[in-house]
């Protein structure tokens, strides 16, 4: 059944895959049985109880699991008039700090006339009431009921409880072994490992282990065509097959952040939640679109393919008809089901699709905890298979099994039958009553634990879908990657665990200075981040450390010479003096505690080399503390280029040009070339580097750079330039995540630079045509107002967006500029036209001091209207409801088009002469939400011309002939339903009233601009839906969806739930 080609491929043709039934046994319900508790029932006879004087009052020490308890009571309540009872750990003030111990219990006081009457509380051997259930540590140690019954109760000796002085408590207590998140090993305990959530991921992470659990389509996924050089970060199969991989191979939780980026996933995407279902279908479409030409192809349609059949028939005519329909999920409804047969049954039924009884499938938004129940067993050929179309192959056993881990993101647990069934199918759960003969109310309680996600698999083709996938099935290409950042990220994992034994010391040459400065590096000398590291154990000697680097540099021992860096006020590192003879004496982990202050695994050194005329490596000169170390950077101005040239000693008290010469020969120039020295001081938050007197010492000055003129012509406006440097990538408005050309300007640019060097790159003449709009960073989104026309003084001010600075800017060319824009008022109205069923957006621009009288005239110019004579007015529309007709002489400027709907309509002949009793009133569409006693409006609402005496049948008459919908009059959002022979106008008060809590006239019908792919024919037919079973291949997803209705798949049924 899954194997995509059954015929013999030819030889030249893709080989289909092999499909081999998986040996070893599956994890079902009931084989993984959890872990059993260990319980034990405690009972405490105390005598003599009316004459308690203390307070409290402790039962004897207990044994269970392996832990001391005890009951505490409280004879005469804790602080209430009932008796105060809690379990206690009997030896908290003695355990190690820290400890916690996790267990469920009951307390009980026996009734010793009738002990059917016994009061019990929390968890019972029966399980028929609910788990009390508590983690004890040290700040609650004790834990229980401060009003565990009337005190006037227990001492009533008629009530059975207090008999001859004595009562009588049980304490039934059941340890738990603690399942510890941060040490839990799932792929110890369950041989499967989690998915990390991003931040709202949940649901895609349930989607993706049930997926990985189908092995066919783990198999199929394995077989789909991809290369090494394809990157998972953009190739759906890949990233796809990366994950499986991991999920079936990695001991720890894995990450789905390459998965996410090949859908074009955002940071932003991750934090929003998605609907599993269209996740689901998004998905298998583009695998179903990568597979077509492989040897996998057709696998998405043979898995989860199946057909249903809508039969219609008239009740008034003879006409009937029958469609086939495929789908990969059905829906069926969720409210006023008791389990997943009464939602068959439901959509099954001849329904009579006529006044209150229209099939609407609208309420998506609603989210419902109701009890649902899914069996262990689904077996879809009950009752003579009426679920089964005529068509359907009989002789296919229709018989699913529940097959269940519980997949908590990264952490994977086995669940047992009660919790995996009984405690997930939500709802409220009402206690059976404590004490029946005193009349005490049921106490209720909702479960907020709903299922999750299931999977059956049908019993008959269990063996082909969970067939066996190993590594054969992975590409080489594949195996190769993956096995190389298993063991990349192994070593990883070794290195941190043995990083206190171990030294990093990064060895910063002139090599690294001459690669990083003028590329990385302007200001300072060198990024640590980015030279040789070697890891080196502390108890090495340093001696024996310079053996290393003279194997892996070529210089000799004697020819090293390490300098200690020193971090500088201007946070600016530079090499401070020479490790000593002592100091190298040393091991690596001592000098590293000597030389470092901030007590971290880094050494930072500078070794210096000294070459001779032949480039060969000679011994460091002598040191004298009046000698100092100074690096040289060498400027272009016309190239723009800053490049190390070279480091020299100089003496304290020596002067700049005594070196000339040699700076001149350092730099390639002419001996007695002029040059000009510079010393730079700070880069942070501000450029400060000073020209350097050249007859004065070189104690006062410490580092020098060189020049000649251009753009920036000497080495401070050089820096003021690097300093203030940005690379800004714009992108259309239109198509706001699309990098559309990138510039590196100055954050010091002004408005007037930034738009020149936008137009100079689009290659138009006028800039005042760009006009530009900030980015959101966390909505990762354009801001909603534009940049004003230099309303903004440096591009630093565009960037900034409150403490973050993006790098992306968003730009629009218009067709007028800017500044005369700013003075006009643009309008987007939308025109709905009398006789035609059609609304066209209209963008009106006019000056911000034009009126509403404007608008309409110059819209008059661009619409059709169904006579020359036809007058128009402008409404305020926003959540489906008039808010506002404007007057004529309205000024348009603080008109807000954003987030209101202004609409533009002709008005009706029959309103322009109203006669002293008509009433124009607003008419709603709306429908109600049973749930919430709501109503919800959709829809374009409209105006509407009511006579005195008219009736409700005249109005609905006049509203619409051909549609039966209800007809409601509306005030303070509450529907009263009118009957044909009421008054309508007699409903309304003498004065026009708009907004939330007008009074209007209601359409009550369903909303069928829905956005799912689903929905229902209206008509007043006979419907019969029957599912074809015939085409559903071996699993069924069911899930518990957050809209009210539940999502079938024909092999799968996926589901979400939206408790979290």
């Amino acid at each position: 059944m899954l194997v995509p080609h059954q015929e013999l491929p030819a030889a030249d043709a893709p080989q289909p895959m092999e499909v081999v039934a998986q040996t070893e046994p599956v994890s079902t319900a009931e084989s993984q049985p959890a872990e059993d508790p260990q319980t034990s029932r405690f009972t405490w006879t105390i005598g003599s109880f009316s004459r308690l004087n203390t307070k409290k009052h402790y039962s004897d020490v207990f044994v269970v699991g392996g832990y001391k308890w005890r009951v505490l009571i409280f004879p005469k309540g804790n602080n209430v008039d009932h008796l105060s009872m809690y379990l206690d750990v009997a030896d908290s003030g003695n355990l190690p700090y820290g400890w916690s111990r996790y267990a469920q219990f009951s307390l009980a006081v026996v009734n010793q006339i009738h002990p059917k009457y016994t009061i019990r509380k929390g968890r019972t051997t029966a399980g028929t009431m609910e788990d009390t259930q508590h983690q004890f540590n040290a700040r609650e140690s004790d834990w229980g009921f401060t009003s565990f019954m009337p005190l006037s109760e227990l001492y009533d000796p008629s009530r059975g409880y207090l008999l001859n002085d004595t009562v009588i408590v049980e304490a039934e207590v059941a340890v738990r072994r603690m399942v510890d998140y941060w040490t839990y090993d799932s792929k110890k305990e369950t041989g499967y490992v989690g998915l990390k959530n991003q931040g709202a991921t949940c649901y895609m992470n349930s989607l993706l282990q049930t997926l990985y659990h189908i092995p066919y389509f783990r198999k199929a996924v394995y077989h789909m065509p991809t290369t090494e050089n394809d990157m998972p970060s953009g190739s759906i199969p890949l990233a796809l097959q990366s994950l499986f991989y991991k999920l079936q191979y990695s001991d720890n939780s894995v990450a789905t952040k390459e998965l996410t980026k090949s859908f074009g996933w955002d940071t932003y995407d991750s934090f929003m939640q998605h609907d599993v279902q269209e996740l689901n279908r998004v998905l298998c479409e583009k695998l179903e679109d990568k597979m077509k030409g492989t040897v996998v192809e057709g696998t998405i349609e043979q898995l989860f393919e199946g057909h249903h059949i809508n039969y219609i028939e008239c009740i008034n005519v003879e006409y009937k008809s029958s469609r086939k329909e495929s789908f990969y999920d059905l829906q069926l409804d969720v409210k006023g089901c008791r389990d997943v047969y009464a939602s068959f049954d439901k959509y099954v039924e001849v329904e009579r699709l006529e006044g209150d009884n229209k099939y609407h499938a609208e309420q998506y938004g609603l989210q419902i905890n109701d009890r649902y129940e899914f069996p262990l067993q689904l077996d879809l050929d009950r009752e003579n298979g009426k679920y089964l179309s005529p068509d359907a192959d009989r002789s296919i056993r229709n018989l699913y099994t529940l097959h269940r881990y519980k997949f908590d993101d990264e952490r994977v647990t086995k669940e047992d039958t009660k919790k995996a069934l009984e405690e997930q199918y939500g709802g409220e759960e009402e206690l059976p009553q404590i004490n029946p003969g005193f009349n005490n109310t049921p106490f209720k309680f909702t479960k907020y634990s709903n299922a999750y996600m299931l999977v059956y698999i049908r019993e008959s083709d269990k063996e082909k879908i969970m067939c066996n996938v190993d590594e054969k099935d992975i590409a080489e290409h594949l195996r190769i990657r993956l096995k190389k950042e298993q063991e990349e990220k192994e070593h990883k994992k070794k290195e941190k665990a043995e990083a206190h034994l171990y030294t990093i010391i990064k060895i910063a040459r002139d090599e690294d200075l001459k690669e990083q400065i003028g590329k990385n590096i302007y200001f300072d000398l060198v990024d640590h981040e980015k030279v040789r590291s070697f890891r080196i154990q502390k108890q090495l000697p340093f001696t024996s450390f310079k053996e290393e680097v003279a194997k892996e540099y070529g210089i000799p021992v004697q020819f090293q010479r390490f300098w200690l860096w020193a971090k500088r006020q201007n946070h600016t590192y530079r090499p401070n003096r020479p490790l000593t003879p002592v100091e190298e004496a040393q091991s690596v982990g001592q000098l590293r505690e000597v030389s470092n202050k901030a007590h971290n695994a880094e050494l930072k050194l500078f070794l210096e080399v000294e070459r001779g005329p032949d480039q060969c490596p000679i011994r460091p000169p002598e040191k004298s503390k009046e000698d100092i170390l100074l690096f040289f950077k060498l400027y272009d101005p016309e190239k723009e280029e800053l490049r190390f040239v070279g480091r020299l000693f100089v003496k304290a008290l020596g002067k700049p040009s005594e070196i000339l010469t040699k700076l001149n020969e350092m730099a390639g120039f002419s001996p007695n070339d002029e040059i000009e020295l510079y010393e730079e001081i700070k880069f942070e938050p501000n450029v400060m580097c000073e020209h350097i007197e050249k007859k004065i010492t070189f104690r006062s000055s410490q580092k020098k750079a060189l020049i000649p003129g251009v753009r920036y012509p000497d080495v401070p406006s050089f820096l003021e330039y690097v300093h203030n440097r940005q690379v800004v990538h714009f992108r259309s408005l239109e198509k706001p995540k699309e990098d559309d050309f990138s510039l590196e300007l100055s954050k010091l640019h002004t408005y007037d630079d930034v738009v020149e060097r936008v137009a100079h790159q689009l290659g138009l003449d006028d800039p005042s045509k760009i006009r530009l709009t900030s980015h959101n960073c966390y909505s990762q989104q354009p801001k909603p107002q534009p940049i004003r026309y230099r309303g903004v003084e440096h591009l630093l001010d565009m960037l900034v967006h409150y403490n973050q600075t993006s790098d992306i800017l968003y730009y629009e060319v218009l067709d007028i500029p800017l500044p005369e824009l700013q003075c006009l008022k643009t309008l987007k109205v939308a025109f709905h036209h009398a006789t035609k069923d059609e609304v066209v957006v209209h963008s009106i621009r006019l000056p911000k001091n034009s009126t509403i009288s404007d608008v309409i005239a110059d819209l008059k110019t661009k619409v059709e209207v169904s006579n020359p004579d036809a007058e128009l007015r402008l409404l305020e529309v926003f959540y489906h409801k008039i808010y506002k007709i404007f007057p004529p002489h309205e000024k348009i400027e603080n008109i807000n088009d954003q987030y209101w709907t202004l609409r533009a309509e002709e008005i009706p002949e029959e309103e322009k002469n109203l006669g002293p009793n008509d009433r124009l009133i607003h008419v709603y569409h709306f429908m109600k939400d049973p749930n919430q006693n709501q109503i919800q409006n959709f829809g374009d609402p409209f105006l509407l011309v009511i006579r005195e005496g008219e009736t409700a049948a005249e109005v609905m008459e006049r509203i619409q002939r051909k549609l039966r919908w209800k007809l409601a009059f509306i005030s303070m959002n509450r529907p009263e339903y009118l009957q044909d022979t009421d008054i309508v106008s007699a409903r309304f008060q003498r004065r026009d009233v708009y907004g939330a809590w007008e009074q209007y006239l209601g359409l009550e019908h369903t909303d069928t601009t829905s956005k799912r792919s689903y929905t229902a024919n209206q008509v007043d037919d006979v419907v019969y839906s029957i599912i074809d079973v015939n085409r559903i291949h071996g699993l069924l997803y069911m899930v518990s969806f957050p809209y009210g209705c539940l999502q079938l798949s024909d092999n799968m049924v996926l589901c979400k739930v939206t408790i979290e």
